[in-house]
């Protein structure tokens, strides 16, 4: 008996770089991004390749479908250095 049951799609994700420097008064900002990237793999490659140059550096994904307001919780994907909480 076959099988009726179709495949499910999956969620699309959302995956980002975020690279931080710090200003005169000691805080951090952000100095690159946030940019959406195509694939986890291209994101920790992405932001590997920003920590030599900046403060902190955070590559992370959630399952998000913005269409209908529904988010994931964040998965860190890579981080380095000095970072703001995610909250």
């Amino acid at each position: 008996m076959p099988n009726n049951v179709l495949p499910t799609q999956a969620k699309p994700k959302l995956i980002v770089v975020v690279a931080f420097d710090r200003g005169d008064d000691g805080e951090l900002f952000t100095a690159y991004g946030p940019t959406n990237q195509q694939s986890e793999d291209r994101a920790i490659r992405t932001a590997k390749g920003l920590s030599a140059g900046h403060v902190g550096v955070i590559a992370w994904s959630r399952d998000a479908d913005p269409a209908l307001g529904d988010y994931g919780p964040p998965t860190t994907l890579f981080v380095s250095g000095e970072v703001p909480d995610m909250e």
